[in-house]
């Protein structure tokens, strides 16, 4: 029993909503998987704050018409879920990553993250990058570090200058 008329439209309208929203789209085919397996990868990516869906490839064409996703249409064949992050696209890359490695039947298709269509590969090598935490504990160590070496840039032609100073002193001093 499918969905009616009216709850499609629904459907196409707030995935529609989403798309536009979203910083990541991941497309996997779940073909082999296990009701169970997809509730423990739709657990994982939630704890992430990612979604993940099985649509129809029409309701997805409908649903992309006029956003950025509509970018990823020729991948809209055979079984689709798709992963939404609104975050972190890294960590939902992490986590399919992840779990394609516990269970091989699930097939990274395609992405589409930050404006840019990703192969498979791509996306396999976009869950190496450090997630966006990690990248910005790094910019932010990086820029209290500045202050403190400019300072002691700083003070090092002073110190040298007091040390010649001291030198030419002792040195009137002796003669």
């Amino acid at each position: 029993m499918g969905l009616q008329r009216r709850e499609k439209e629904q459907l196409v309208a707030e995935l529609h909503e989403k798309f536009k929203a979203a910083r990541a789209l991941i497309l996997t085919d779940f073909t082999g998987l296990e009701v169970a397996q997809l509730e423990r990868l739709r657990e994982q990516l939630r704890q992430q704050g990612v979604e993940y869906r099985v649509v129809k490839n029409t309701l997805l064409r409908l649903a992309s018409r006029k956003t950025a996703i509509e970018a990823l249409a020729e991948h809209f064949v055979g079984p689709n879920a798709i992963v939404l992050s609104y975050e972190d696209p890294v960590q939902a890359a992490k986590v399919l990553v992840n779990f394609h490695k516990e269970e091989p039947d699930l097939q990274i298709k395609a992405g589409f993250v930050e404006g840019k269509v990703l192969g498979s590969e791509e996306v396999k090598a976009l869950a190496s990058l450090p997630g966006r935490d990690v990248l910005l504990g790094k910019l932010l160590g990086g820029l209290k570090s500045l202050p403190t070496r400019l300072v002691f840039a700083l003070k090092a032609p002073l110190y040298d200058l007091v040390r010649v100073l001291k030198a030419i002193e002792e040195a009137k001093g002796k003669s």
